[in-house]
């Protein structure tokens, strides 16, 4: 009760920017940068903050008991190719996720969706998962992980896809029909760096302290 009051009051009282200004929700599936095997579902909530960048935070469902799971930044072609070398391997390209139907936007007609994919087939993306769902996890534990997008077909667990699909009340089969006349953008060889058969990952370690006082 006295979380439930507090809640309510900061509910009433206080501004909240940030988060009035999401206005793109995106449904799709990331997989670890180091375990494709490792897939699930992720409900993104974007800001639309230039042309050339979005930032999302990524939801495990779209309710109130939602849990965060992580975040990601979307940058346009223009602004990826700007990026170091090193840089581009922590990023992902979006082009089969938009193609195949896997990635949408939930609640849009199709027209809509289709227009806007447009733009964001050429972008690119950085996504961080720091609650490793999958594992069953009750709590957020360890470090953030890297994810990535999936680049063809064969890769996504069908069964995932499907429930997501049944879930939503959409099929990914007819959003690949309607998507057909998106052109397939040239992808950045130094992204989705996963395909070369090594991977990009966080670990952790001990370092030494500074500027303790």
């Amino acid at each position: 009760m006295k979380s439930h009051v507090i809640d309510t009051g900061a509910d009433l009282l206080q501004s909240k920017a940030p988060i009035n200004a999401m206005s793109v929700y995106l449904n799709g599936f990331h997989f670890y940068a180091d375990d494709m095997g490792r897939q699930v579902e992720a409900h993104h909530f974007c800001t639309h903050l230039t042309e050339d960048l979005h930032q999302c935070v990524i939801y495990d469902a779209n309710d109130k008991n939602a849990r965060l799971i992580g975040i990601e930044y979307i940058v346009s072609e223009k602004l990826f190719k700007t990026l170091p070398d090193g840089e581009k391997k922590l990023w992902h390209s979006h082009d089969f996720e938009i193609k195949s139907g896997e990635l949408i936007i939930p609640g849009v007609p199709e027209q809509i969706e289709r227009t806007a994919f447009k733009d964001l087939v050429t972008t690119y993306g950085k996504t961080w998962h720091t609650w490793q769902i999958d594992r069953g996890d009750m709590v957020p534990l360890g470090i953030p992980q890297l994810m990535m997008g999936f680049t063809k077909d064969g890769q996504i667990s069908q069964t995932l896809l499907k429930q997501r699909d049944d879930h939503m009340k959409v099929s990914s089969a007819d959003r690949r029909k309607d998507r057909e006349s998106i052109p397939m953008p040239t992808v950045d060889p130094l992204a989705n760096s996963w395909q070369g058969g090594k991977s990009m990952q966080t670990k952790m370690e001990q370092v030494t302290m500074k500027n303790m006082l």
